[in-house]
């Protein structure tokens, strides 16, 4: 019995090589992220949807009357209209902790190029004017293991971000929604106003959109670092634009947008003290195998009437 999918991604060598020992019972069909119209002839015919970032609404799914699960590749399913899929029984599964190692690492990356200005040094070293050094660096830039870095959000990458930062000598204080008992936990107005870095670790939901706004980051330290590699609406862009141009915050290291892909018109793209990404701190080698055995192991249960492992929904069995 073979299992249809439509793999929303454009395969790699790997993946395709990952993938070819079950190519006897999964019919892939991949379809990149903006090609709807291979996106919507497949649809009909799809049991599984191997979803990636490209939002799943409610009238996707009801072009899709053989489809059975949407397995998410990843954490977040901001982008699955999720009620539209329970009511319709179509189950809803993720990936918890897969891409965690990647998205440290990934935090990591942001941190570092955004306190040591390192878009801008590299622009001078390629310019043939870095030398001499810009008497600045040594009033701006910053050592990680001098700073307190404030996690906003808990869970399987923030607490990875915590043992890379302690291990490389700062301080770490996190907040999450209700004291955990975790020593360093702060309230959200104690640790913005304490951090030196404030790195985002939490879902979009109804509760935490905007929930950086003008007036949270007026809280900031005047001269800290903001990375965002969770999801681009939990910042009130304009206003983080605004704190960046008056200097109020030294630097960003954003891998997450209000609006993805970001416009040409965004103002962000202009400042030279932000450095961007294109939602990509969870997309390595290694994760796309982890993302691989997992969507895999879901559909065997799927095939073999198993319980399916990792549901954000609950469906008639």
């Amino acid at each position: 019995m073979s299992v249809r999918i439509l793999a929303h991604f454009v395969p790699g060598d790997r993946v395709l090589e990952f993938l070819a020992p079950q190519a006897d019972w999964l019919d892939i069909r991949y379809c990149a992220e903006d090609d709807d119209a291979t996106f919507y002839r497949e649809l009909p015919d799809a049991e599984v949807i191997w979803h990636v970032l490209r939002p799943i609404s409610g009238d996707d799914l009801a072009k899709a009357p053989r489809l059975r699960l949407v397995h998410k590749m990843g954490a977040g399913v901001n982008t699955v209209d999720v009620d539209v899929a329970t009511a319709r029984g179509i189950a809803v599964a993720n990936m918890p902790g897969a891409n965690a190692a990647s998205v440290a690492e990934g935090t990591l990356l942001l941190i570092l190029a955004a306190l040591r200005r390192l878009p801008e040094l590299d622009r001078a070293t390629r310019a043939n004017a870095g030398w001499p050094s810009d008497p600045t660096l040594g009033e701006t830039v910053r050592d990680v293991g001098s700073c307190t870095v404030g996690l906003i959000g808990y869970g399987n990458i923030a607490k990875r971000v915590e043992r890379i930062v302690e291990t490389m000598g700062g301080d770490v204080i996190h907040t999450s929604t209700r004291d955990d008992g975790h020593p360093g936990w702060r309230s959200l107005h104690d640790l913005l106003s304490a951090s030196d870095i404030v790195s985002l670790h939490l879902p979009l939901t109804e509760h935490t959109a905007g929930l950086l706004d003008r007036d949270a980051l007026s809280r900031m330290k005047r001269g800290a670092v903001l990375v965002n590699t969770a999801r681009g609406p939990i910042i009130d862009e304009d206003a983080l634009v605004d704190a960046l141009r008056s200097g109020h915050l030294a630097a960003a290291g954003l891998d997450v947008f209000a609006v993805e892909p970001v416009p040409t018109g965004n103002p962000l793209l202009g400042l030279d003290n932000v450095v961007l990404t294109p939602h990509v701190s969870w997309y390595t080698a290694d994760t796309m195998r982890r993302y691989l055995e997992l969507a895999v192991d879901n559909c065997a249960r799927l095939r073999d009437g198993q319980d399916l492992a990792n549901l954000v929904n609950q469906v008639p069995g």
